[in-house]
């Protein structure tokens, strides 16, 4: 089964607790703080497009990407008027032009598992910048998995579903594997019997170090990195990163 196609259908209700105004809210800051302050902007890993579209509302054009049909279906069921979804995945990115910024949050880029298709996603992303575009894109970090996720077993029951998610970190290749079981209550069984759907996710921490000479090696040129939501410097206990990366001019390279 690939990842999110039975999560999909209840990814939001799970994650209700999740304040995205306020991540909103910080993204938009940073992009200005940037330069970029309309124009087209591209949400890689959109999931469900709650981030998308709060962009939107905050004035971007909005592109929504991610690798899960399922996922971008529930976000076109949405209000999502104007704004394209695209089913790709982000290591075989493919537009029709240029764009003033990437964003990536909510850990999507913790799912490049291999340091080459990091460095791939980083180029093909470069390629769609505008002169002078950005990229913003959070990741957990080793921390968090090391102390915070590792070898810990996550569970919710609410009325109508429920899930466990147990987690396993492999110390010496940095992985996480997620094992996520959902049951859902089927609404057109009368006696209430629950739907089961099994998942497995991989997520890899990268050190502050490794993401620079990826940025490097792809082209692009590496901004800033900050203690998500916040302007300070990265702390020993930081859960999550937010990185800050700038288009570089490419020789051949068309324009918009």
């Amino acid at each position: 089964m690939s990842a999110y196609s039975g999560f999909a259908e209840v990814y939001d209700k799970f994650m209700d607790n999740v304040p995205y105004d306020e991540w909103t809210a910080y993204l938009v800051g940073l992009l200005k703080e940037n330069g970029i302050e309309g124009g087209l902007v591209a949400d890689l890993g959109c999931g469900t497009g709650n981030v998308t579209a709060g962009l939107k509302a905050a004035g971007y054009d909005m592109i929504g990407i991610d690798s899960s049909a399922e996922m971008l279906q529930v976000a076109a069921e949405k209000d999502s008027e104007d704004i394209l979804y695209l089913c790709q995945d982000m290591r075989e990115l493919d537009l029709y032009g240029t764009v003033g910024a990437f964003v990536c949050i909510c850990d999507g880029m913790n799912y490049i598992l291999e340091k080459e298709d990091l460095v791939k996603v980083f180029k093909l992303v470069n390629n769609y910048l505008d002169t002078g575009g950005i990229f913003i894109f959070d990741l957990n970090t080793v921390y968090k998995y090391e102390n915070i996720l590792g070898e810990r077993t996550i569970a919710e029951n609410r009325e109508n579903m429920s899930f466990i998610w147990d987690n396993y970190y492999d110390v010496s290749e940095r992985i996480n594997e997620y094992d996520l079981t959902i049951y859902l209550e089927d609404s057109e069984d009368e006696q209430r019997r629950f739907l089961r759907f099994d998942e497995i996710h991989y997520q890899k921490g990268y050190t502050i170090e490794e993401i620079k000479e990826a940025l490097e090696e792809a082209g692009m040129e590496f901004i800033a990195v900050y203690d998500a939501f916040s302007k300070d410097l990265p702390k020993e206990d930081s859960e999550r990163l937010y990185f800050i990366a700038g288009e570089k001019y490419q020789e051949g390279k068309t324009y918009r």
